[in-house]
């Protein structure tokens, strides 16, 4: 949309060499040649090279010749061109833009300007192409033949494939709880540095479990131009915690998730990412594809398409219904039709939209990008007017945060927005559930990709401006059809993590007997209520006691750091499976937080950690998601980086050549200080940096801690006069948060 279709034949064209197929995010040299059309190009006219918003294609200059991505034009006549990089020069979603206008003199046709991305004459490597798979990467040309700043769109784009480099790293992905008897499916995969799955294994794998399974292979075999393989059919006959492992010649290269097999559960876990969109939008490849991605490659139970609602043409609505009726089959896979409700901030913000059934309207916040105004009388301006527009609709409505942010202190609908959606690619927004309880709403915690890159479930930040990796939500339900899981997000029975899959339980137990509601009494109605001694996760209770017991169990994939107990946002207790008398050479230096709640959210901590009289050894670095940025060790006393946080956490895991001796330096843009590493013990140091949660942090761990099961209770006392929202935030050593939904609590 917005672009001239005036005579598009008579622009020109634009080819590219070489073509082909290359490895994501490796270094080439592209040669795009534009060829002037019957118009040329008059004085003062220019030509646009576009390239999605959701692309991490290096960002081309022109000032180092020997520097990544440098870049070079020329017009073969030897017209003067004023040439510009910009991210945002264009319409959404081909933001991305090189800029070239003729200053002096012009193209006639024949004319050429030639393009060199990544002009290796000069000693460049070459330019760094994106960092994920796209069978079809546009290099979209638009010519202003004019000088009236009015582009058309060549008919014909050159394009190269951008495919998957070799595997890395394996990843086994189990269910988190199914019952004994039940057959269940093992997928794996190998991912490549950036995160895609790799077609390039080959070879005979075999398998290896701590419990004892029916139905598993020994062994099997992968062939080149296979992604990912499910193993279907395993069935355990007895109780117990299961883990696979997967070898390669002898060698351990993936182990699962944990996996609870239960004599009898009334709930299983289906794993969710409830939040993603495509090319069709502003994400990459086609929704089709994500889907499979989701299915086939990250391994999930449910999703759901949310593409932004101003792009979404009525023609590709009617085809993601078609692809939801398509793909949603009870028992194996779900998917819920919807949408990305973009709302401006100052109308309410961005809230998701998931119906229960095919054929439903879309309600958009505009037609910013829709040229068809023939259903504009539906659109929903603001938050308050989706909200009316949905109230007898069969929905689930949750708030998230993106480029704008859902102001739920504005707008909010209990009966239908049931939770809030706290992690994304966008990064970690505790704030919003904040928000939440400040306005005393009951609503449970989400976690999902809001993914563009074309990985729904397995969602890679790659190397832009998201700075995390994509959450993943548990739902508890009872069967995998889109009415069990509804009812289970209606009633907040899920928990989040922020891409990693573990079990975890959570209840409220009762002195003596509370009353169990069936909803959230303050939405009115017809609720039912019954005595109980206990509650799980999403429930909403009244009691007359003083305090309760919070129980939880949790098993995780990587050792667990910590566990914040917490009710509202008030830390009540900080579970660490390890005590003081453990704590040996190893330091953790930690950073987190955001700027603020908008689009500009990102935090530079780009930065280095100096030690005097002592040295530091064995570094690694905790959520460096871009490649791009980098631990060094290059001294033993220095240690550097390059960093950005969004909202989550990054940081540096160290051993200390002598445990308690010296003096630590930081220097950051942000934080400047000097720690004393004797005082560093196991209650963080904390230099504080405004934004929000913005600090650093550096304590002190085990040398080793192999924890990764925990089940503890622990007694909460209870606020008078306002809710009591009791629930935990897990952290694992290797970078994930896991959420519990809360238990909400009335004091009588």
């Amino acid at each position: 949309m917005g672009h001239s279709r005036y005579l598009p034949e008579r622009m020109g064209s634009a080819s590219i060499s070489p073509t082909g197929a290359f490895e994501a995010g490796s270094f080439h040299s592209f040669t795009l040649v534009y060829t002037a059309g019957f118009f040329g190009i008059d004085d003062t006219g220019s030509l646009k090279i576009v390239h999605r918003f959701a692309s991490d294609m290096g960002k081309p200059q022109f000032d180092d010749p020997k520097g990544w991505n440098y870049t070079t034009i020329e017009a073969s006549n030897g017209a003067v061109l004023d040439v510009q990089y910009d991210g945002k020069r264009n319409i959404r979603p081909w933001d991305k833009t090189l800029f070239i206008r003729v200053v002096q003199g012009f193209l006639r046709e024949g004319d050429t300007i030639t393009v060199r991305f990544g002009d290796t004459r000069q000693g460049s490597p070459g330019m760094r192409v994106q960092t994920f798979v796209e069978p079809h990467f546009e290099f979209k040309v638009l010519v202003d033949a004019f000088a009236t700043y009015e582009y058309v769109e060549l008919p014909e784009s050159p394009s190269i494939a951008i495919v998957a480099g070799p595997p890395v790293s394996y990843k086994a992905v189990l269910p988190t709880l199914i019952r004994v008897g039940e057959p269940f499916k093992l997928g794996f995969k190998g991912e490549d540095k950036w995160g895609n799955p790799s077609d390039q294994l080959q070879g005979e794998f075999t398998l290896r479990s701590n419990l004892s399974l029916k139905h598993m292979l020994a062994s099997f075999r992968m062939e080149r131009g296979e992604h990912a393989r499910t193993l279907e059919g395993l069935e355990a006959a007895e109780p117990g915690d299961l883990e696979i492992e997967i070898l390669h010649e002898g060698e351990v290269i993936a182990r699962s998730n944990p996996c609870r097999i239960a004599a009898q559960s009334r709930y299983r876990h289906f794993w969710a990412d409830l939040h993603g969109q495509s090319e069709e939008t502003i994400g990459t490849n086609t929704a089709r594809d994500l889907i499979v991605f989701a299915r086939d490659r990250a391994f999930l139970d449910a999703m759901s398409h949310q593409g932004n609602d101003f792009q979404i043409t009525t023609p590709f609505w009617e085809d993601l219904n078609r692809l939801c009726r398509e793909f949603n089959k009870d028992g194996e896979f779900v998917i819920f039709p919807g949408y990305e409700w973009s709302g401006n901030t100052g109308l309410g913000g961005d809230r998701n939209v998931m119906y229960l059934n095919e054929g439903r309207p879309i309600h958009r916040s505009s037609h910013a990008l829709v040229e068809d105004l023939s259903d504009v009388d539906t659109d929903a301006n603001s938050a308050d007017e989706l909200f009316e527009a949905l109230k007898n609709e069969d929905v689930i409505v949750f708030a998230h945060i993106g480029g704008r942010y859902a102001d739920i202190v504005m707008s909010h609908n209990a009966q239908i927005e049931r939770s809030v959606e706290i992690h994304s690619d966008w990064g970690t927004f505790e704030w919003l559930l904040a928000d939440a309880f400040e306005q005393g709403y009951r609503v449970g915690i989400l976690a999902n990709s809001d993914g563009h890159k074309g990985r729904h479930g397995a969602s890679h930040p790659g190397a832009s401006l998201f700075g995390a990796y994509g959450g993943l939500s548990c739902l508890l339900a009872e069967d995998l059809s889109r009415e069990s899981l509804a009812e289970c997000l209606r009633q907040r029975r899920h928990y989040a993590t922020t891409g990693c899959r573990a079990h975890l339980s959570a209840s409220v137990i009762f002195d003596k007997p509370a009353t169990l509601f069936s909803d959230d009494p303050n939405l009115g109605g017809k609720v039912k209520s019954q005595p109980a001694s206990r509650a799980d996760m999403g429930a909403v209770t009244e009691y007359e006691g003083d305090s309760v017991e919070f129980e939880f169990e949790l098993l995780t994939h990587g050792s667990i750091e910590n566990i914040e107990i917490r009710n509202l946002m008030s830390v009540h207790e900080t579970f660490r499976p390890y005590g003081e008398q453990d704590l040996g050479r190893r330091i953790r230096i930690m950073w987190e937080g955001s700027g603020y709640r908008g689009r500009g959210r990102q935090t530079i901590w780009d930065g280095q950690a100096s030690i005097e009289d002592n040295a530091f050894e064995n570094p690694s670095s905790i959520n460096f998601w871009n490649l791009d940025k980098q631990l060094t060790h290059d001294e033993p006393g220095l240690l550097k980086w390059k960093s950005l946080t969004t909202g989550g956490f990054a940081g540096v895991d160290v051993f200390l050549q002598a445990s308690h001796n010296g003096t630590l330096r930081i220097d950051t843009p942000l934080v400047k200080e000097t720690v004393d590493v004797g005082a560093i013990g196991m209650e963080p140091v904390t230099f504080e940096n405004g934004g929000i949660k913005r600090r650093l942090q550096i304590y002190r761990l085990p040398d080793r801690n192999e924890c990764r099961r925990v089940k503890h209770r622990v007694r909460v006392p209870l606020h008078r006069g306002k809710d009591n929202a009791i629930y935990l935030r897990a952290t694992t050593e290797d970078g994930f948060f896991i959420y519990s939904s809360p238990v909400y609590v009335v004091r009588k």
